[in-house]
């Protein structure tokens, strides 16, 4: 991967990290998906992918590529990402600057707005 790596996450099992510097409002990531058709999305709610994939256009499902499904959240991310309907892609952009060695977060309520369907962790303490 350029630019990010996975680890063992103190937030929930594997997690992407910063493999160098990154600045505010930079892209980290564009990650291609797979599209699950909504007449097939609920196969995938009963299984173990339910908690990775993105809702999508037309009540489908994505599973994002690259690192894309293995960003753990925190409410105070630091990068947000962005779907890209008419390509495919889930985007990941820093929200601030993020320092080589960190764990990259998301927030997936996007601030409070969407209801999260998991109990959200935050870093253990150190």
């Amino acid at each position: 991967m350029n630019g990010v790596e996975v680890r063992s996450s103190g937030i929930h099992g594997r997690g992407v990290f910063a493999a160098r510097d990154f600045a505010a409002g930079e892209t980290i990531e564009r990650c291609p998906v797979l599209v699950v058709p909504a007449t097939e999305r609920h196969l995938l709610d009963g299984t173990h992918l339910f908690s990775y994939y993105f809702y999508w256009a037309d009540e489908a499902a994505a599973i994002a590529l690259g690192c894309g499904s293995l960003y753990n959240h925190s409410a105070s991310a630091s990068a947000r990402y962005r779907k890209v309907f008419d390509a495919d892609v889930v985007e990941f952009i820093a929200v601030r600057p993020i320092k080589s060695g960190c764990e990259i977060t998301v927030d997936y309520s996007d601030g409070g707005e969407n209801e999260l369907w998991f109990l959200p962790r935050e870093p253990l303490s150190s």
